[in-house]
């Protein structure tokens, strides 16, 4: 079966927008009132068998038997490390495995959702990029995550972000679609300042996030001050630098009635973490408005980068707060199971290189 949307693929009900029930009703000859009873009962209760859906047209009934598919990601493996963050392992019904965390905090519980199967953004500090990208992920695939996480979580997902496998905006249509159906009142009703999208800087998708009037925050990736580092850390930077992008997100936030951006700034020793860098940022955002996280580097195997020592850390911090900048230094969660920022990757090809040698 198809995930992808294609031309011969049945519509997943969990990858419906509201929209999208109503011209289903229309469609199979009943009344369109009948989509907030599907729109509550997928959504709501996480109900995906259409025949447990009480009180429906016998008529639709038939109909969603043969013009609609369930699809429910499998979870493969749970880690959870000990400051509570929890790693899964979903396999999807082609094979295909992705990984999705919840991320403990005080009085919350935040998601992390992957948008593809591996990377192609292609930067140097992320293990998930040494991956490659195999696939877009549907919008159902992404919704399938966070109803998922309902069912394994002894607590509510109050917060989502697009920060897991994958560059969101490399697959626009689909995470476009993932982000109305969550912040859809009649749908998952997430509130839009719960769900934040993350990019590495894809500037026209940018511009149509402003277009679309997309319902979420934009958190940007941005990680060096010059583009010679940038480009180097960063292949997109080659294609959109640093101030196309800067002009991006001033269009951005012009229009989004001073909405904060959230600026992400991985912190490698010796390469972007002097005080000049810091400088260098201070003036780069200077009456934006933006929030700064600052993440020192999550190692991995043979990565070529080092995480800056805490002293670092904190003068770096400093200078941007002497500035004014509203910044917060992001405590590494889940590191011990390859949960952390960067880490994300699946381990499914190791694991069977493992199996076939034994």
């Amino acid at each position: 079966m198809s995930l992808n949307n294609s031309n011969n693929a049945l519509p997943v009900l969990i990858g419906m927008e509201h929209a999208d029930l109503v011209n289903l009703c229309v469609n199979a000859g009943v009344k369109p009132v009948h989509a907030d009873r599907l729109n509550a009962w997928v959504f709501r209760h996480g109900v995906t068998n259409t025949h447990k859906i009480p009180e429906l047209p016998q008529t639709l009934y038939s109909y969603l038997d043969s013009h609609v598919v369930e699809l429910k990601a499998d979870c493969m493996a749970n880690q959870i490390a000990d400051d509570g963050t929890h790693k899964m392992l979903l396999q999807m019904p082609d094979g295909k495995e992705i990984e999705t965390v919840l991320i403990p905090g005080p009085n919350r519980l935040t998601q992390c959702v992957s948008t593809q199967v591996g990377c192609a953004a292609g930067c140097k500090f992320c293990l998930t990029a040494t991956a490659g990208l195999t696939r877009n992920l549907s919008a159902a695939e992404m919704v399938a995550q966070v109803m998922l996480a309902r069912e394994k979580s002894e607590h509510d997902v109050r917060n989502l972000v697009l920060m897991g496998m994958g560059e969101p905006l490399h697959n626009y249509d689909e995470v476009a679609k993932f982000v109305r159906i969550v912040t859809d009142p009649m749908g998952l009703a997430f509130s839009p300042r719960r769900v934040t999208l993350s990019t590495s800087g894809l500037v026209p998708a940018i511009y149509r996030m402003i277009k679309d009037d997309l319902p979420c925050n934009l958190a940007v990736s941005l990680n060096a001050t010059t583009d010679e580092v940038r480009t180097a850390i960063m292949p997109v930077n080659t294609k959109y630098p640093i101030a196309e992008l800067m002009q991006a997100i001033c269009d951005y936030i012009a229009v989004k009635d001073r909405r904060r951006v959230l600026i992400e700034y991985v912190m490698l020793k010796g390469v972007n973490d002097s005080i000049d860098d810091a400088t260098r940022l201070c003036e780069l955002l200077d009456g934006l408005g933006c929030t700064v996280n600052l993440l020192p580097f999550n190692p991995f195997p043979d990565s070529g980068y080092e995480r800056p020592d805490n002293a670092t850390v904190t003068a770096f911090q400093s200078t941007l707060s002497k500035a004014g900048l509203v910044v917060v230094i992001r405590e590494s969660k889940g590191d011990e199971i390859s949960a952390a920022c960067g880490q994300l990757k699946t381990e499914v090809t190791e694991r069977r290189k493992r199996l076939s040698v034994a």
